[in-house]
């Protein structure tokens, strides 16, 4: 497990590292244009969206180690390749490799970590997750931002170059991790020669399933699909935040997870998943409301400021509240053998949120403050409403596993089974 979470960290220290810069060097550095440099983003998240499916698949039939393995090499080959790329064709070509192995790293890195914990120990181990990715990407963000340079073609290949190394280390740190014994696909007789389209449509029988994707499809559209296009363009259009007060507000957020992310854990632990997830709603619609205050309410730049920070901060303790709560259902929720499908399909989510997110947020936001942070306080409180409704189509254990009579492990929508002491 602690290999697992070296991994989690130098992953996203790769992504920190790079894609913060990708705009500048591909416009500017590279003179391809503002048109290749808006396409290389959106090659990041079709490519994603294009090999998510299939990871899920070849987790669940070959093991996460195996795929992992396969994802670091092929995001190395396209960090190297997009450091010497100089004309368009093959600036995309790389961005397409680049962004399919990162989006294949973390359900690869999730189910092993579904492998090697218990339901008792799983809230945690993802909450240490999501604190090292979030310390990976501010290092990784911190450190590259040191090294570029816009006048020298040659920082960037330094940079890419760095990046695909990390991605080999960690392909070197990672074969060395002995997993436990987890079901395969293959290994169940009911489900032999079972097809891809079936296992999918197992999935989509899964209404607890569903239901959560629905939910996580929301949380990041109104959340992390607004980070860095929608909330920013609103704070300096409507609030007046300048670009240094911003800078302020994202680091204000990552400092409450760091701060806030094993304090909260006590707290998560004594409460059902689905309260915990109603009570980030809640938190969220505060956090509009004091976003509301910095742009509409017509206070001082020193007020409007304070109030932006703000709301990035509160967006970060919702955040610390669902990282040791949503993977870990989505992990519970997943039959013998199955985690990869489901933790693929629920990355698949994601990516269609943070890619449908900033393309809604951003310019409505630019042109019409006002409705769109009624529109993202509508659709926060819409997380509460959703997650008290999958509450009650969860079984005990899946809702509240550390407030069981017994140790029992949940495994889909079907009956728990006793575990060993």
């Amino acid at each position: 497990m602690r290999r697992i979470h070296v991994g989690n960290a130098l992953s996203a220290f790769g992504l920190g590292f790079t894609v913060p810069y990708l705009y500048v060097y591909v416009a500017q550095v590279r003179g391809l244009g503002a048109m290749t440099a808006g396409l290389v983003l959106a090659v990041f998240a079709v490519a994603a969206l294009i090999v998510l499916p299939f990871a899920g698949r070849a987790i669940v039939r070959r093991g996460p180690l195996p795929v992992l393995l396969a994802a670091l090499v092929t995001a190395a080959l396209g960090a190297l390749s997009l450091g010497l790329a100089g004309g368009a064709a093959s600036v995309l070509a790389s961005a397409a490799a680049l962004g399919a192995g990162q989006a294949v790293m973390q359900p690869a890195l999730a189910t092993m970590i579904v492998d090697c914990s218990t339901s008792e120990t799983r809230s945690r181990a993802f909450a240490t997750q999501f604190f090292l990715q979030n310390l990976g990407l501010g290092v990784g963000g911190l450190i590259g931002g040191h090294l570029v340079d816009t006048t020298r073609v040659s920082s960037f290949t330094l940079l890419f170059a760095i990046e695909a190394a990390v991605f080999l280390l960690l392909v070197v740190l990672m074969s060395t991790v002995r997993m436990p014994h987890a079901p395969r696909i293959e290994e169940a007789p009911a489900r032999a020669g079972r097809s891809a389209r079936d296992s999918w449509r197992q999935l989509a029988r899964n209404r607890a399933m569903v239901q959560l994707c629905v939910l996580g499809f929301v949380l990041f559209f109104a959340c992390y699909g607004q980070f860095e296009s929608g909330l920013s363009a609103y704070g300096v259009e409507a609030a007046g935040i300048s670009t240094s007060a911003l800078g302020t507000a994202l680091a204000a957020n990552t400092l409450m997870i760091v701060v806030a992310q094993f304090a909260v854990l006590r707290f998560v632990e004594r409460r059902r998943r689905s309260r915990v997830i109603a009570a980030v709603g809640l938190i969220w619609a505060l956090a509009w409301t004091v976003a509301a205050y910095a742009g509409l309410g017509h206070g001082s730049r020193v007020m409007a400021t304070a109030a932006f920070v703000s709301t990035y901060a509160l967006f970060g303790l919702g955040e610390a509240l669902l990282s040791p709560t949503v993977a870990p259902l989505v992990a519970d929720l997943a039959p013998d053998g199955m985690a990869g499908q489901y933790n693929s399909a629920f990355a698949l989510v994601k990516q269609l949120a943070l890619a449908v997110g900033p393309a809604v947020g951003g310019p409505l936001a630019a042109s019409l403050p006002g409705p769109y942070v009624a529109t993202f306080l509508l659709f926060s409180l819409g997380i509460t409403v959703l997650a008290l409704r999958l509450g009650r189509g969860l079984t005990a254990v899946q809702d509240h596993p550390w407030g069981a009579p017994s140790r029992v492990v949940a495994r889909g929508a079907a009956a728990t089974e006793p575990v060993g002491a």
